[in-house]
């Protein structure tokens, strides 16, 4: 696709009709950590005012360890996953309770909806979300998800809902993200240090991310830095989505296309929500490792991986799993959906799809990963 100027990606988020909204912890806390109504407020009034003009509008929203830490008598938030865990089942109602009063003074109605990440993983569950979400938004309420911070572990989990709401933005195929934080936009260095210059749009996220520095703000509330949203943009941009960073007291101007923050351009045109999910939902739970006529072959990204071309496989899973493919150098290819268990492919390595019917049978003749589920990285 041409890349549209930043006047177009301006206009494309002012001419929204399903906004998805992603605000981090800091964003609704005060200094001491605890939760700051006036905060808040402002942002459920800058939403309430999209919602009024007819615009949809999904939030997901941070906060749930930042609004039950102080009353489990923590003085800041703890570092112990458990306790974060108990922080965030205490503070998770006192959360929604807060945004159920608030939304309530527009007559707007709240619907939670708490997702880990095998929710975006699992096909059926996958669908749920989408069918949820769907039906929320018809009816008329404001949905408002968080990553189920009781439930998930720091082994498996999204990033303080930076990708979630990007994969959220692909699920309800919104026409914008608008990514909330501490800081006005993205820099090309840290903001503290001279010389730092705002960038107020970027053509091309991957390239962005590869050549901009960036860095955290310090925050000891969330848990996201700057590098976790331009990776959510980068995901929003891979699906056809523009997006806007900038800082939550900018969000009413930033729906409405203002510029503010930093815009980010799409990159891609309306892609498939499975090749998405696969690509950036997906915890690969091992490894198969292609000899170089099969490396080429991924790379040139129209060939299925076949047994044929593996050389080795690593990790324990089952079939339907996400893997990575890696050269034998180490380097990631992509990543797929397996079609077999570890424990039945390396039996296959080596084999043509000839040989694995003859002598396995043909259950066996198949790729290991079929190109409709391998996507590159």
């Amino acid at each position: 696709m041409n890349t549209p100027s930043q006047a177009q990606v301006r206009r494309a988020i002012a001419e929204a009709q399903t906004i998805v909204v992603k605000v981090g912890s800091s964003s609704l806390t005060e200094p001491s950590g605890h939760l700051d109504p006036q905060r808040l407020n402002a942002l459920v009034a800058a939403i309430a005012r999209v919602r009024l003009m007819g615009g949809r509008v999904v939030l997901v929203s941070s906060g749930a360890i930042a609004a039950g830490f102080g009353t489990l008598g923590f003085d800041k938030r703890p570092t112990d996953v458990a306790d974060q865990q108990a922080c965030a089942a205490v503070g998770q109602g006192l959360l929604m309770s807060q945004y159920e009063a608030a939304f309530a003074r527009y007559g707007l109605r709240v619907g939670q909806i708490l997702i880990t990440v095998s929710d975006t993983i699992a096909p059926q569950q996958y669908r749920n979300v989408r069918r949820t979400l769907d039906r929320l938004l018809d009816l008329g309420a404001v949905p408002i998800i968080n990553e189920n911070d009781s439930l998930a572990s720091n082994e498996i989990r999204f990033g303080d809902n930076d990708r979630l709401s990007a994969l959220i933005a692909n699920i309800v195929v919104a026409d914008a993200l608008v990514l909330l934080t501490d800081v006005d936009a993205l820099y090309t260095a840290p903001p503290s240090e001279p010389g730092s210059k705002r960038i107020s749009y970027v053509p091309n996220v991957e390239d962005a991310l590869a050549k901009v520095q960036v860095g955290g703000t310090g925050s000891n509330v969330g848990t996201g830095g700057m590098v976790t949203k331009m990776e959510a943009a980068r995901v929003a941009a891979v699906s056809g989505i523009p997006a806007v960073l900038t800082c939550a007291s900018n969000a009413g101007p930033a729906m409405m296309g203002d510029p503010v923050g930093t815009a980010f351009a799409p990159i891609n045109d309306r892609g498939s929500s499975r090749r998405l999910w696969i690509g950036f939902a997906s915890h690969p739970q091992g490894t198969l490792v292609a000899d170089s006529g099969a490396a080429k072959a991924v790379r040139g990204g129209a060939a299925s991986l076949l047994a044929a071309g593996v050389v080795e496989v690593k990790g324990d899973f089952a079939a339907g799993d996400a893997v990575w493919v890696d050269d034998e150098q180490g380097n990631h290819l992509a990543k797929g959906l397996v079609g077999f268990d570890s424990e039945e492919i390396p039996q296959m390595l080596g084999r043509n799809t000839a040989q694995l019917k003859r002598f396995l049978g043909e259950e066996y003749a198949h790729p290991l990963v079929h190109r409709d589920n391998l996507v590159l990285v």
